[in-house]
């Protein structure tokens, strides 16, 4: 079983376990003298859902969600706040992260300390060539335009698959007036690289 679970995507993996908490729960509870309260039973739910995902050998953090979902939705059913705020959030959620649930690569931004030491790595300007930089998964496009100043002389593209930050990105290379950068929608799985001198991803753990 835990073979046939590590082929899925870990949301969809804890999605499962959650589905089998629920009924583990209901099975478990029928042997109580009382009948327990809503939260009571999230809790279990969660408490059970968590023991699964670590059994299962989900990352860490997964069972801090597994753990507190039940509750948490418990709990913000019981606000009665309208459903259009969670749809809302939904909708914004999908596109920051998009595919995430299937790739594993989430917007996962970069620091400065990250360009600093990128910029430190760059081939030496060479008057008869062109740098030609690409970065998979560019998110907002903070390496595309700060290279684009430091380094003027050299070509800058992105890749991004999530809509929202290649919006973003777009935009920022837009109004900075940055001649020397693109930024396209797409999978990093589908480029061409053979164009490139140096090919850049900064990426969750578990694609890199």
């Amino acid at each position: 079983m835990r073979s046939l679970l590590r082929k899925l995507p870990p949301s969809l993996q804890a999605l499962l376990l959650q589905i089998a908490a629920l009924f583990l729960t209901l099975s478990l509870l029928r042997i109580l003298t009382r009948e327990p309260s809503v939260l009571e039973f999230a809790l279990c739910c969660g408490l059970v859902a968590a023991t699964l995902s670590h059994l299962a050998g989900l990352a860490r953090w997964w069972l801090f969600i597994q753990l507190l979902f039940a509750p948490a939705l418990v709990l913000m059913l019981a606000l009665h706040i309208p459903s259009g705020y969670f749809l809302a959030a939904f909708v914004l959620l999908l596109l920051v992260y998009w595919s995430a649930f299937r790739t594993q690569v989430p917007l996962y931004l970069s620091s400065k300390k990250v360009w600093l030491a990128l910029h430190e790595l760059l081939p030496a300007p060479q008057s008869n060539h062109r740098l030609r930089f690409v970065d998979l998964g560019s998110g907002l496009g903070g390496v595309q335009t700060y290279l684009a100043r430091v380094r003027p002389e050299g070509q800058y593209d992105g890749v991004e698959y999530a809509p929202l930050p290649c919006l973003w990105s777009w935009l920022r290379i837009k109004l900075g007036g940055y001649q020397n950068c693109t930024v396209r929608w797409g999978s990093l799985w589908d480029c061409d690289l053979s164009q490139y001198d140096v090919v850049f991803a900064y990426l969750s753990p578990v694609p890199m």
